[in-house]
């Protein structure tokens, strides 16, 4: 498979996703889109509501020095 990178001005950008997402032989589409104040938002309330649960004792943490060695 064969990858291309292509720069568009943010006019052209949606026109030019919207065809590529048409070709049948385009399997994976990437962008480096921005996320929207809604996934942010959405994003943050889910890391709250992690963290009461960790605080609560219903969900498992990893230890720093677990984490570190995954890396």
């Amino acid at each position: 498979m064969r990858h291309v990178t292509i720069y568009t001005t943010d006019k052209e950008y949606s026109h030019f996703l919207e065809l590529a997402q048409n070709l049948h032989y385009v399997k994976k589409i990437e962008t480096d889109e921005e996320p929207t104040k809604e996934e942010i938002i959405s994003n943050l309330k889910k890391g709250f509501e992690q963290m009461q649960l960790i605080k609560k004792g219903k969900a498992k943490t990893t230890s720093l020095n677990d984490f570190l060695n995954e890396l």
